[in-house]
């Protein structure tokens, strides 16, 4: 019989799981500033802790919504989105895929559930374009950072982009394109998870003991994992903003035409971290000379394909279904630069 015990950790790997988060590199910031530079120590103190101090009203209202969200069960109302004619399903999906109150992680579980239940790929593919790319609280803090009309736009390319992403993949499923779409052990309808049509939306959830006690488990997790995001964010911020010179930033993605849109999807794709801390950097490179429909490329690119929302995709399709996600979205953030761009 072998021993099945895990060997306790190492102090290394402690300090490394202690040390590798936000928080270290956030506090390393005026650390090395100050031993290199002191004197720009403190404007970037300032930068960076205004910045955050001007966020916290946003943080604290998409906290309060997005745990309100999940005490009230609203997965249930979403899922409803996933019956119905198949084009309906597509619509309902793509503007539901804002209002999704999980993160990409979540959406795994909640996804394989529909596929085996049966729910169209279309309908999903629009619900996985437009779920990553924006929530309550992406949208607060990018109307926060970059104002109200980058905001609004993001949302809008967010459901245009599930919109055509769901009516191509129909269309491509018609033609024979994706007639075997999911792995295997979501085809046996295994592992699948609960059946997300089961139950509905309770409103009045501070009235239930239990979903109280979900209010503040999410209140306080979503609460410390924005302020410690944007916390770096903005160190990062009062960095490029002090020390990267503007005609850099502008000569590779500012000015006009396809081209800078172009490398900012593309740059996007590997360089993103997450939809909390890309608006304070974009504002800092927009401040430096990118254009509105770069940064707007950047962002949309950036979140379809950072590693939670690829992994929800690939954890559940086979090959051809994940690069159709990814085709979809990198020329959707091309195309949603470009409009930007033209009307802001």
């Amino acid at each position: 019989m072998t021993d099945a015990t895990r060997p306790a950790p190492s102090l290394v790997d402690r300090a490394r799981t202690y040390l590798a988060t936000p928080w270290t590199i956030t506090l390393l910031v005026p650390v090395v500033v100050a031993a290199i530079d002191p004197a720009n120590l403190w404007p970037i103190i300032t930068f960076a802790a205004g910045a955050l101090w001007g966020t916290l009203p946003y943080i604290a209202f998409a906290v309060f919504l997005i745990a309100g969200l999940k005490a009230a069960g609203a997965e249930a109302m979403i899922a409803k989105a996933f019956q119905g004619r198949e084009n309906r399903m597509i619509v309902l999906a793509a503007l539901f895929g804002g209002l999704a109150p999980f993160c990409s992680c979540e959406v795994i579980p909640f996804i394989a559930g529909l596929l085996a239940l049966g729910a169209p790929l279309a309908a999903v593919m629009a619900f996985w374009l437009s779920s990553p790319l924006i929530d309550p609280p992406t949208l607060l803090i990018t109307a926060a950072a970059l104002g109200w009309p980058f905001a609004i736009g993001k949302a809008v390319a967010a459901v245009a982009l599930g919109l055509a992403g769901g009516f191509a993949i129909k269309a491509m499923t018609h033609a024979g394109l994706f007639s075997d779409p999911l792995k295997l052990q979501q085809a046996k309808g295994c592992g699948c998870g609960p059946n997300p049509f089961d139950g509905k939306p309770v409103w009045t959830f501070w009235n239930a003991p239990a979903r109280r006690a979900v209010f503040g488990q999410e209140f306080m997790h979503n609460g410390i994992f924005l302020i410690k995001w944007l916390s770096l964010a903005y160190a990062l911020e009062a960095l490029l903003v002090t020390y990267v010179p503007a005609e850099t930033i502008a000569g590779i993605v500012g000015g006009e035409g396809i081209l800078p849109i172009g490398i900012a999807a593309l740059v996007g794709m590997p360089a993103y971290l997450n939809g909390y801390v890309a608006p304070p950097l974009l504002a800092g490179l927009i401040a430096q000379g990118m254009s509105n429909g770069a940064a707007m490329a950047f962002m949309i690119a950036g979140s379809v394909s950072s590693i939670p929302a690829m992994a929800a995709v690939w954890s559940l399709v086979k090959g051809r279904v994940f690069a159709a996600y990814i085709g979809l979205g990198v020329s959707g953030a091309i195309l949603s630069g470009i409009v930007f761009g033209a009307l802001v």
